[in-house]
């Protein structure tokens, strides 16, 4: 995606004038195509997995295997999610108190250290915690409309 990125920037260069100095107008639309197709690309995976996972499970185990699914997918992506937040968070304003003057203050290697955490850290903070959150929604929520299907299964197998 970034290297289609990249050829798409540099095509626009070369054949939209004065883009550079300000006087063009670059295509936006192009651009902003280009990544939202690969973006919506790489979430298919990850959806898929999310979407059949308590599927193959409900349909393998029964009540019990989806009960243990949710349980365990809950205990286990809560306490990352407000990790993840609160170590991005964490690094953000460790920047912001050497940037206050503490540490050495901006331009020292305390400073520089801070700058790479903040990169880190805030990704962390931004996405990382708030998308499991939204996964282990997501996970329940499939869980629970594919309880009918679970006992249409269960009752065929008696049956």
């Amino acid at each position: 995606a970034a290297f289609k990125m990249v050829d798409e920037v540099r095509r626009q260069f070369r054949e939209i004038p004065g883009i550079l100095d300000g006087s063009g107008r670059p295509d936006y639309y192009r651009a902003v195509s280009i990544a939202t197709e690969h973006a919506l690309r790489g979430m298919m995976a990850p959806s898929l997995v999310i979407i059949l996972t308590p599927l193959i499970v409900g349909l393998l185990f029964g009540g019990p295997g989806i009960g243990a699914l949710v349980i365990g997918a809950t205990a286990s992506t809560i306490p990352l999610a407000i990790m993840m937040m609160w170590g991005g968070a964490t690094w953000d304003n460790a920047k912001k108190f050497i940037e206050a003057g503490n540490l050495g203050g901006k331009g020292s290697d305390a400073h520089k250290a801070a700058v790479v955490g903040d990169t880190v850290g805030d990704p962390l903070k931004d996405t990382v915690g708030p998308s499991l959150h939204i996964l282990i929604k997501l996970l329940n929520t499939i869980s629970l409309v594919f309880i009918p299907l679970y006992m249409l299964w269960l009752l065929r197998g008696i049956l």
